[in-house]
């Protein structure tokens, strides 16, 4: 494996050209789907129901019984949930108290002052009404999504939550159910890929239309959402999952090669990159990643992630590296250097940064208490983590006295006249005392 991961480095002329080959997102394994999600969202939009229940089983390998076998009833989450381990449900309870109150501390509040007119002037917050969620079911399943997506949506104060996951060959994680329960989700129904995001878009006869849908998936779910966008809201349009490491080799190599296999082991286009100014160090991590590699249960993920789109950079200084992770604005950066505080300022792009040994990115899957719901593939140059406020939108309130309202139309007249907009300046004219 030594030798198949890229090595590069920064005092290389053609550095830059070989880091965008390495880390950018080829998207043409989307547009391979365009067209037959386009035909998904038609159908269900269409049919409602019936469509479901076709492209479940010819897409699931599931072919449900009737409309109703499509929805988990409360009966099916309480087995379920009995089915868990409890040193699982405590954890998930202890991971669900911390994202809680994070996210709690995100919540906007209304706001308004009154300026010299005496005019009302302000800001009214108020939640969505209903989400979406879509929490994979596939080659893994994540209560921890459930969680990270659910609890935001809750604090933020949206009504119904609906969340929808794919159950494989009828299948489901008895703990995807127990996170539901323990997130406040109000219903679950056991859908997944492109038809999912149709039925949480258009709504069907026995699946809600929501406002807004949020939670990665795979390039169906991903086309999906974009093709939908506009009709509903959604979060982002997802990629592969990405850590950077900038690392001084002052924690342990073994440490920070696990840290780059957490990510490797997501799926085969996953990215993993070290950027170290200590050529000496980027080898004994390499050597840590040959050796721990067959440790891993999906072994053959991480090792087809590593090779395809693994990266090892020598860079000149810590300065430099940070300068190469903005270029990059990875969905997780690790700062693993001494006095990480130091360089945090520096950080311009990153959709979660991870100060210091003690910070792996694992803890901010789980339980650090942040959602792990982050933008990708360079999308942190504008976008944000997951959060309160994407379940939150704002009302401009304006309310004019007389006095303040005549004033204000005396400038809005002026302006519309030169615009050419008759009907405004008129409309504002009436305010005006002869």
């Amino acid at each position: 494996m030594s030798a198949d991961i890229l090595r590069l480095s920064s005092a290389q002329s053609d550095f830059v050209g070989l880091l965008e080959a390495r880390t950018g997102w080829e998207e043409s394994s989307l547009s391979l789907v365009e067209s037959r999600v386009a035909e998904i969202l038609e159908q269900v939009k269409q049919e409602g129901d019936a469509a479901l229940l076709r492209l479940t089983e010819e897409l699931d390998s599931w072919a449900p019984s009737s409309v109703g076998a499509l929805e988990f009833s409360v009966a099916d989450i309480e087995t379920a949930i009995t089915a868990c381990d409890p040193k699982q449900i405590e954890a998930l309870e202890l991971a669900a108290d911390r994202i809680r109150d994070y996210h709690q501390r995100q919540v906007q509040k209304s706001w308004s002052y009154k300026d010299e007119f005496g005019n009302l002037l302000g800001q009214q917050v108020t939640a969505v009404e209903s989400a979406g969620i879509y929490v994979p079911g596939g080659k893994a399943s994540y209560p921890s999504s459930v969680l990270m997506n659910g609890i935001p949506a809750k604090v933020a104060g949206v009504e119904e939550v609906i969340m929808v996951t794919p159950t494989p060959s009828g299948e489901f994680n008895p703990l995807v159910l127990a996170a539901a329960k323990i997130a406040g989700v109000d219903r679950v129904f056991r859908l997944g890929g492109a038809q999912a995001i149709a039925a949480l878009a258009h709504g069907t006869q026995s699946v809600p239309k929501v406002d807004k849908i949020v939670g990665p998936g795979n390039s169906y779910v991903a086309v999906a959402k974009r093709q939908i966008f506009g009709q509903v809201g959604i979060d982002m349009v997802a990629g592969p999952s990405e850590i950077l490491v900038i690392a001084d080799g002052s924690v342990d190599a073994e440490w920070i090669a696990m840290d780059l296999l957490s990510q490797a082991e997501h799926d085969e286009v996953a990215q993993s990159i070290l950027i170290s100014p200590d050529a000496e160090y980027i080898e004994q991590v390499a050597d840590q990643l040959v050796r721990l590699l067959g440790s891993l249960e999906r072994e053959s993920i991480a090792r087809t992630s590593l090779s395809n789109r693994g990266i090892l950079i020598q860079s000149r200084d810590i300065a430099e590296a940070i300068q190469i992770s903005n270029k990059i604005s990875p969905e997780h950066l690790q700062l693993a250097v001494e006095d990480p505080e130091v360089w945090l300022s520096q950080v311009k792009n990153a959709g979660a940064i991870f100060l210091g040994a003690y910070s792996p990115e694992a803890v901010g899957d789980y339980s650090a208490g942040p959602s792990h719901v982050l933008p990708t593939s360079a999308t942190a140059r504008f976008s944000s983590p997951l959060g309160v406020y994407d379940f939150q939108k704002r009302s401009s309130v304006i309310g004019c006295s007389q006095e303040g309202g005549e004033a204000l139309a005396k400038v809005a007249s002026i302006l519309a006249r030169s615009e050419s907009l008759t009907a405004h300046a008129r409309s504002a004219e009436y305010r005006i005392k002869k």
